[in-house]
Order: C-alpha cells, then structure tokens, then sequence
C-alpha cells in the first residue's frame, strides 16, 4: 500500500472545489477501506455530491472519524505551484486541501492499515461528506437521513480539521441571509421620480453595524473563544443596472455567527424588528439561506483522554470557524475537533501540511481507534 504521503498527493489531485462533484474521491476512499475490511456506504445526495459512510465493528460503543471531502476554489490566488498537485518544498508540503482536510482523510487511510479490523470490539464508523465549505451540506443531509432512518451511531466523533493538534471542543455556528430592498426605478435625470433601492440599503447597513456593535458587547466563553461574541458580517452587495437609471432593487448577503445554545432565528427576528422602521414591508424583507449550527462538547469525554498524548497544546479552545460538528451534535454526538496542518493557511494560496504533522497523525489515528474501538 502507499504510505501518507503518497495516499495525500492521490487525495490533493481530485479537485473537490465545492461546485464540482465528490463522486471520484469517495470511490477512490471506498476502494481503499473496502479492501481494509470495511463496508461502504456511498450516499448521493445530488448527482455527482456523494458522503461516505464507512463501517466495521459490532454495533455497540465505539467512536466516528469524519472529515470534509470538498475544498475551497483557488482561481485568483497567486500559487507557487499546480495546487492539484501535491509538492514538497522543505519540510512541508503545499497543495489545494493539504491541511483542509485531506491530511486528515488520508492518515485516516494509512492509520487503519496498521490494524487488524476485523477483531475490533466496539464500532468504528467513518463519515466524510461534501460541501462542508459552503455550509456543512453534506452533513446536513447525512443527519437528515440518520434521523429518518433510526440508525446508530458511535457517540463520540474525532473531526480532524487543521488545528495543529490542539483540542477544540466548541464553535460558534454560521447563519447566512439576505436582505432585499425594493425601490422604483425612474430616468437618473427625474430621481424624485423613483426610489433608489440602494440607498435603503446604505440605511439597512447602519443598522446592522449598530447591531454587530451591540452584540459584540455580550461576552460568551471568552475562556474558550478568541472573539467571544456573535460577529456579523456584511458580504456582499447587488443592485443597480446602470448610471442612468435609479435602482429599483439591491440585496444585501449577510452573515452571523451565533454562540452555542443562541437561537439563530431569535438573533435573525431581532435584525428584522430593527430593520422593519427604516421602509413598508414591500419595500425591505429578510430572507433567511442557511443555517449551520454551533457546537459544544462537554470536557472530560474518553475521547479526550484518548487524543492527549497527541496534542502539541494540551489548552482546550475551541474554534472560530464552523464544522460538521454542529450537525452531529443533533444525534446526540459530542465531539472534538484535532487535526494536522493550522486553520491560518487554509483557504489561501500556497496552502500546507508540515510532514511531520501527516505522519503524527496517522500515530494518532492508529493509537486512538486501536484504544477506543479494538
């Protein structure tokens, strides 16, 4: 069998960019752990977006190791190199996905090899889903399918994300929304004529910052989180068609980040009541896209004691961005987010996973299971 490294560049040179499918690299995974002893489920969720659902052990205990098939786009960043293909330079290795997530998936893959499956005690299940980059999609889908079918599975879940081997337990969740402002278009020569959507906008805008400024003053774990309030983003802004005509409409894309226990809708009535003086209801609405939820796990956990030895910050934190944790934690499922490679080079050019991180992690893959499961 190939070794991590080798297992990596396999996995760095599927381009899983979001918007494109997942099919190759979960077949490619499932031909590897088939071979392993596993059973393998591929569950469609769309034409060509595919979550693996892996299996071995009697149903009983156990632990879930998942990760996120899919990664970020690339096109404008200014890459040293073909980042679909894997590249050493030193002591590191630099490709699209390298820490974000594939590091994780393929240590899984070379970890598992040093054991022998089918003598394990408790369940092993392995999930790993696409689309996490544009909302943990996948992962929804999978939770959805879990709660219609009744199924079991493990309570205790090791997501490996870049965290360079700290231990978070905790992270806020993400809930995006639009707000689309309506006007009346007329000739830029007669505005008083029309009403210009974009300027409502504008006043929309003040109101959010005003409420992004208020809710940064309510402090929540601030043991834990680096920004220990909901931060709220403005994103993006569409409206107008030309310079000569008064914009009849303009949408303003938004996004929070809710605390654990937070209701997201609570949050999200809250912006519309504060929203709703500044024009008639036809004239301004909010529109909610997507919710991901927040996560928290409680300390103490054996899965805790188990990824000790592998920490190199032995701090608990937790982390700022979202993962498919929060959608687990709706069965029931506490989890703890420890990976290889840093969050800090994800999601940019020249992205990288230090070696030594790929090979402590197939260590601690390996040490893990063969304590939880075998």
């Amino acid at each position: 069998m190939p070794d991590v490294t080798s297992l990596l560049a396999e996995a760095v040179a599927f381009n899983t960019v979001s918007d494109r499918p997942t099919a190759g690299i979960a077949a490619w995974m499932a031909e590897r752990l088939e071979h392993l002893g596993l059973s393998v489920d591929l569950q469609e969720t769309e034409p060509g977006k595919v979550n693996l659902v892996a299996r071995a052990g009697p149903p009983v205990g156990g632990l879930i190791l998942s990760g996120h098939l899919d990664v970020v786009p690339v096109e404008g960043q200014p890459w040293s190199s073909d980042p679909f293909r894997l590249e050493r330079r030193g002591d590191r290795l630099y490709g699209r996905g390298s820490a974000d997530m594939k590091a994780f998936a393929a240590s899984v893959l070379a970890g598992l090899e040093r054991l022998d499956l089918r003598g394990l005690r408790e369940e092993l299940v392995l999930v790993f889903t696409h689309d996490e980059e544009v909302g943990c999609l996948g992962a929804k889908a999978f939770v959805e399918r879990q709660l219609e079918a009744g199924g079991r599975l493990p309570g205790l879940c090791w997501i490996g994300e870049p965290t360079g081997f700290r231990m978070l337990r905790m992270h806020p969740g993400h809930v995006a929304f639009a707000v689309e402002c309506r006007g009346r278009a007329a000739h830029s020569s007669k505005p008083d004529l029309g009403r210009n959507a974009i300027l409502l906008a504008g006043r929309a805008m003040e109101v959010l910052e005003r409420t992004a400024a208020e809710w940064a003053r309510e402090r929540h774990f601030p043991e834990l989180l680096e920004r220990p309030f909901v931060t709220m983003n403005v994103a993006q802004i569409q409206g107008g068609s030309a310079v000569n005509i008064v914009p009849d409409a303009c949408t303003l894309t938004v996004g929070f980040r809710p605390m654990p226990g937070m209701s997201p809708e609570g949050l999200l009535d809250q912006i519309r009541d504060r929203l709703r003086p500044l024009a008639e209801p036809a004239d301004l609405s909010v529109r909610l896209i997507r919710v991901t939820p927040g996560m928290l796990t409680p300390e103490g956990t054996v899965l805790e004691d188990a990824l000790r030895p592998h920490c190199l910050d032995h701090r608990h934190g937790a982390a700022q961005f979202a993962t498919d944790g929060g959608q687990l934690e709706r069965l029931g499922v506490r989890t703890l987010v420890f990976g290889p490679g840093s969050i800090d080079v994800a999601h940019q050019a020249d992205e990288y996973v230090p070696v030594d991180h790929l090979h402590r992690c197939v260590e601690a893959v390996e040490a893990v299971v063969r304590r939880r499961c075998a």
